[in-house]
Order: C-alpha cells, then structure tokens, then sequence
C-alpha cells in the first residue's frame, strides 16, 4: 500500500485529492501576546498539536488587516498581516513551522469585496461619481424623485438592503456588512490586482488558497439594475428556482472566466498552487468551479447541511461523488467550520428545527445533551473520514467542543446580530476561543481572557485533559486520521447491499469497511476485524445508535 505520509509539496502535487486540512481561525486558536486575541505565533507555537493529530494541511482563516467588522473578512490590505495577529515575518515563521512538520498551509482569500477602510474605497468616496476610482467597486444613482431608494432590491446576506448611501447620493453595493463595499470585477485593475495577491502569497510558499464568497464576483450590471423581486431577496435560497447562471449576482456564468484566468498564474507555480471553492450552490453548479482549468475542488455544502438520516446521507455522499467525478476533481466533506453551528451540537437538533432559532433561545429550545451530541459527533467523524475525496476539519472539533449557545448577547462580535435587528445571533458561538489547558483565565488560550468568553465546561474539553486520555475525542481524532493514511488509495467506495434500515454501510477498495448506525436499535456487527469504534462497544458485536465501525 502506498505511504501517504505527509511530504512536502514539490514531492506530490495532487496531495489535496485526499488530504485531510485543518482549518485555524486565527482570533481564537493561541493568543501569544496576551492582548485577547489569537495570532501568528500563537498558531506557530501550538503548530506541533496540528502535526500530531494526522493532518495534512493547515487552512488559516484571514489575518489580514481588518476593522473586524466581519470577523476578519472585511480585508483593509489583501497582502499584509492585521498587526494585531504579528508581522510578515510571523507569517513567514508559520509557514516554515508547518512545511517543517510536512504540513501545507492554505490561505483565505477575500475577492468579492475589501474593507471600506481600504485605500480604493476611500479613494472613491473621495474622487466622486463618474470618478475611476468609484468603477472598482459598484456605486449607481439611487431611484426615486431624489434618488433616495435603493438602486435595486439586493438584499445583504447579513440583513437588510444590500446598498449603503454615501453623501453625495450614490449608493454602493455590499452584498454583506456595509463596511464590506463589493469589487467590480469587470474592472480590469480589479483583476490584475487579484493575480498580483496570488503571485504575493505563493511566492511567500502557500501551497493553496480557500476562495471566500466564490459564487459572488459577477454581477448583472446592465443598466437598469434588474431586481431580484420574488425569486428571495438574499439570493442563494433562490438559485434552484432560476435559470442556472441567471441570478444578477450569484452564481453566474460570467465567474468561471476569472477562476480561468486564475488558474493560469496558479499553474505558474512547479507545482501548482492549489485552490478551493467556498461556493453555496447546487450540485451540478458546484462542479464548474471545481474543473480542473478553474480552483479544481470546491466545497459540498449539502453534506454538511444533510440531516442525520441514513437515506439522506447515502443520498448525499452517492450524488456528490459524482458531482465530483464529472468535475475531474475529489469530492470534499465538511461537519464544522466558523460559519455554521458546530456539529457536536447541530446533528442533536431534532428535524425541522431552525439553528438561528436555538440560538436565540440561548440552545435550551430545544435542550441539546451534550453527551448524546458528542456520541452522535464522534460517529459522524469517522464516517466522513471514511469517505473518498478531502476532509475539511475545524479547530476545536477534535476536542468536541460543542456550539456555546448560551453567549450574553452583549458580547457578540458578528455583524449578523445587529444587521437583522435581534433577530439572527451570529456565528460567535462557533468562534469561541479553544481550550488548551484546564485553568487559568482563558484555559490556555493566552495569559489572560479571550475575546469571547469560555464556558466552564471547556476545561474538560481541553487539549491537556484529553492528551493521552484513552477513549478522549483527541485521541479517537489521532488513532482515525493516522489508520485513515495507512488505509486510503483510491477515490472510490461501494455500497453493502441489504444493509439494514438506518445503516451505512460500505467497502473501500483498498480493502477496509465502514459501518454507521444512525438507527434507534443496535445492529449485528458484519465480520471482520474492528480496526476503530467511535465509542467502545458491547461484547456480543452489535454495533449502538449513533456508532461508526471501521473494519478490516
């Protein structure tokens, strides 16, 4: 059998096919200096816990320079590094740590929209209308006597008209936050500019680059602006009840143009600079950005969005190795990320239940139990981890650390609580700092407190209490991903016929098994030997509910 140990890029370029990255976002994996927020020596310092669990690469969440108006990902410079988080230099000393530890790092980048604290876009508040300046991002007259409405009836992502007045009476468009203003991608300066900020972190040895809102660049800007009207204002909701590439601003044809040109400076690198694509999309959508004269992979949504079922799942794992086989690409899969509540707490959320919902109800409507939740967790690992294609992991899910429901809602920091009135919370209890060890002020995460508040749970879920713990989620996370690079070659699976209802059960060709069961009962256990259980299982082989088996 092959050896898939990690190795360097230059020895194999087609490692993100199979590989296995861990995304850090960087605010809430180590504070270093002690100011509450994470940062790039904090990531370089606990870089050997990364290495350790198995991975392959390391994915950093932005680290640019940022108002921190959403996150981080309202970007004031696309090449330098926010000085709260450190330096270029200290980004340099990641990058050499991690490629030390054979691990790659992908970046974030952000090509829908900057900061409002950019150079450009104070430049075009000041230039004016008609200015050059103001045509690198989308700026139109308003309608009405005075132009006082909106140009169109975009809606924001985060809540509310997706355009924002300025004093002189146009309007610009931010397809999220106001302080997000959307680039122009028509705009040739705007394209160049992109090129040269993958020129700049490839050359500073990033292997790949996670492409942010990839689906939004192209928009029907053909006057007059053309409104979305009953299709849904937000957009993405709508996309399969329109023509496919119609929508004015998602998810148009018009995009795959500039991932081509992408591409070309990409595969300028020996080896090529990977890429992939953050696209909320169907399926047979998603393919496009996914070939291999584009970013070449992007992420399956539907999988992480499917409910813990096992005819759904079947459904979903089936479709989108197929969707991926057309691409020319591997299929992803994904549980968690700092966009989504995490799943030692979503997959507990009984059918038909809205996550904005329970959030707002501080997690207590419906009461999630944190055991079953983490139970259901560990199955769901090890069942993706036994899937063909890329796993996308997300800091603190090796630990199972469960979504922090219950933040005061004075403490938030995501735009999406203000920007809806109340109404949504936001993606902070997902952001929550980690905990590394099981005192002090932040339990590791630095010398003092974080920018979130930790629960006292946390404690029992840090690093130092599960290092070596036998049966911990840490080390159930080690023991998966390093049987997972001695087992896995191909890219293909087959289904166990007959499997019994509420079973997924399947062979891999390289001659291993999984079978998970998310039925109510135990099940008989298949023959062969039990290579690794997601919890410890009962002396007469039956597999429990909400158990995952790989064997032999």
């Amino acid at each position: 059998m092959a050896d898939l140990s990690p190795d360097l890029s230059s020895r194999n370029p087609d490692w993100w096919r199979q590989a296995v990255i861990y995304q850090v976002y960087p605010r809430s994996f180590a504070d270093a200096d002690g100011d509450g927020l994470g940062d790039l020596r904090g990531i370089a310092e606990r870089m050997d816990h990364v290495a350790a669990l198995g991975v392959d690469a390391l994915w950093l969440s932005p680290f640019y320079p940022s108002e921190l108006a959403d996150g981080g990902y309202d970007v004031i410079d696309p090449r330098g590094v926010d000085e709260r988080l450190g330096t270029l230099d200290d980004f340099d000393a990641v990058v050499a740590e991690a490629h030390r530890l054979g691990l790659k790092v992908v970046v974030d980048i952000v090509p829908n929209h900057t900061s409002h604290l950019h150079p450009w876009f104070q430049e075009a508040l000041r230039a004016g209308p008609g200015s050059a300046a103001r045509e690198r991002y989308v700026f139109r007259p308003g309608r009405g006597a005075h132009g006082e409405l909106p140009p169109s009836d975009w809606q924001s992502v985060f809540g509310g008209s997706a355009w924002r007045r300025v004093p002189d009476g146009e309007w610009y468009l931010h397809l999220f936050a106001p302080e997000q203003p959307d680039l122009n991608w028509e705009n040739e300066e705007v394209r160049a500019d992109f090129r040269t900020t993958l020129r700049f972190w490839s050359d500073r040895g990033v292997d790949g680059f996670r492409v942010d809102v990839a689906h939004g660049l192209a928009k029907d800007l053909t006057e007059p602006l053309r409104d979305v009207g009953d299709i849904g204002a937000t957009g993405e909701e709508a996309l399969p009840r329109v023509a496919p590439g119609s929508h004015p601003y998602w998810d148009r044809d018009e995009v795959h143009e500039i991932y081509r040109d992408w591409r070309k400076v990409l595969d300028a690198y020996s080896p090529p600079r990977t890429a992939v694509a953050e696209a909320w999309v169907p399926g047979a959508r998603r393919a496009l950005y996914a070939r291999p004269d584009e970013l070449g992979q992007a992420f399956n949504f539907e999988y992480l969005e499917t409910r813990w079922d096992a005819e759904e799942l079947r459904d979903v794992i089936t479709a989108s190795l197929a969707t991926a086989r057309t691409a020319g690409a591997s299929a992803t899969w994904v549980l968690s990320n700092h966009d989504v509540v995490r799943h030692a707490s979503r997959l507990m959320l009984p059918p038909g239940t809205d996550p904005a919902a329970w959030l707002l109800s501080h997690g207590t409507a419906p009461a999630v139990d944190p055991a079953a939740g983490l139970r259901r967790a560990r199955a769901a690992t090890l069942l993706m981890l036994a899937l063909p294609g890329s796993a996308y992991l997300y800091q603190g899910e090796e630990l199972g650390l469960p979504e922090v429901a219950d933040l005061p809602t004075e403490v938030l920091q995501d735009p999406i609580w203000e920007q809806t009135g109340h109404v949504r919370k936001g993606r902070d209890g997902c952001r929550v700092p980690l905990p590394w060890t099981t005192t002090g002020p932040s339990y590791g995460f630095g010398p003092g407190a974080g920018w979130l508040p930790q629960p006292a749970s946390f404690a029992a879920y840090a690093v130092e209490a599960q290092a070596g713990a036998e049966g911990s989620t840490l080390e159930l996370y080690r023991t998966a991903l390093r049987l997972r690079r001695k087992l896995l070659e191909g890219e293909t699976l087959a289904w166990t016929p007959d499997a019994p209802a509420g079973v997924l059960d399947f062979a891999r060709t390289e001659g291993w098994r999984n079978v998970t069961n998310l039925g109510a009962d135990p099940v008989r256990l298949p023959p062969g030997e039990i290579l690794l259980a997601s919890t410890s299982l009962p002396a007469d082989r039956t597999l429990p509910p909400d158990t995952t088996v790989w064997l032999a």
